[in-house]
């Protein structure tokens, strides 16, 4: 969200999108397309996987991957609301939600990144959008 003023300048002046469709879709993208947050939920998970020495089943892989991506859509886009959410589905596919712990050190740093994939991703939506219109 605290993006979305510079991603709206960005869109408009230097990659020449039409404003209808930037204060369309990055608003929109902002709010649902979390794509930078379903990796690095998948990621961690797996990560804290291995931790743990848990091996996960294939239907297990199945299910963190489409619970990461339905619990991208409904975080807050505000810092740190990966982190509550990972927990959820670590609970789901039964991997001690303790090693959050070990993540929350770097999370400042992941957090920059997650959101620089969720700006591109909505960036690249809106130049997407605004060829097919």
């Amino acid at each position: 969200m605290a993006t979305m003023p510079v991603t709206l300048k960005t869109a408009e002046d230097d990659l020449k999108i039409d404003p209808k469709v930037s204060k369309f879709v990055i608003p929109l993208g902002t709010t649902v397309n979390m794509d930078g947050t379903a990796l690095y939920q998948v990621i961690a998970v797996f990560f804290l996987a291995q931790l743990f020495s848990i091996e996960l089943s294939p239907l297990a892989m199945l299910v963190i991957i489409i619970t990461s991506l339905l619990a991208s859509i409904g975080t807050p886009a505000v810092p740190g609301a990966g982190v509550i959410v990972l927990s959820t589905i670590l609970v789901t596919v039964g991997i001690p939600p303790v090693g959050i712990l070990l993540l929350i050190s770097v999370d400042r740093i992941l957090d920059m990144i997650r959101t620089m994939v969720n700006v591109t991703g909505d960036l690249t939506a809106s130049c997407v959008f605004d060829k097919i219109t």
